[in-house]
């Protein structure tokens, strides 16, 4: 007897398998054939939910830009989490961790997924900033920012911290990252208007191999 799935349901499925074979054998690696006999549906019934295997990958990077932006949303919106360190939890929650969050990030940084990982920068240097601006304009009304260019400064940190701080885009030893951190505070308290080293405790945060701990745990001794 055979089996009628609703369009929804047989969509996902598609996703989950293309998202497996693209784990294991990359985009280019993986042909429509391997994902519907994989699937056990035939052409017809893909191209009916996608139009090409291009289609599909784009379909799972809005998949995983929903979750990397909810993360941040959520984040941003937690008013019982200090601006500052709102700040620094959403520019490291697209940095994912742990979990099949994890799995999922490694399998975008692939070689053969560039052009997937290509997009995931596209949503988010495009989707954080209006998040983040949020959080600044907040901060400026509580007087611990000075900007009147609140989105081009969250767009600047994160441009740069998915640049420079990904380890497919520049290659870097210890000690040109350290050196590149201490820069990108030092420069940051000058985008926000703070006072010079008020940021620096966010060393420890990153020395700390993005996992965040409380704003207390990360100040610096002087």
């Amino acid at each position: 007897m055979r089996v009628t799935k609703k369009a929804e349901e047989r969509r996902n499925e598609i996703l989950d398998v293309a998202d497996e074979l693209f784990g294991q054998k990359g985009f280019d690696g993986t042909s429509t054939n391997d994902i519907l006999e994989k699937v056990g549906i035939a052409r017809g019934t893909l191209y009916h939910h996608f139009k090409s295997k291009e289609d599909i990958m784009d379909a799972l990077i809005e998949r995983y830009s929903i979750r990397l932006l909810e993360t941040a949303q959520k984040i941003a919106a937690d008013k019982s989490i200090p601006v500052v360190d709102r700040i620094i939890r959403v520019v490291m929650s697209l940095n994912i961790s742990g979990g099949s969050s994890q799995e999922m990030m490694e399998h975008i940084h692939r070689p053969q997924n560039a052009l997937m990982h290509q997009k995931i920068q596209k949503v988010i240097i495009n989707g954080v900033p209006p998040i983040l601006t949020g959080i600044i304009r907040e901060g400026i009304e509580q007087g611990l920012f000075s900007t009147p260019y609140p989105y081009e400064c969250m767009e600047m940190v994160v441009a740069y911290t998915n640049t420079v701080f990904d380890g497919d885009m520049v290659n870097m030893t210890n000690e040109e990252r350290a050196s590149r951190i201490k820069a990108f505070i030092f420069n940051v308290e000058r985008l926000l208007g703070v006072e010079s080293g008020s940021l620096m405790y966010m060393m420890k945060m990153f020395d700390s191999g993005n996992k965040l701990e409380s704003r207390d745990d990360l100040c610096i001794t002087e």
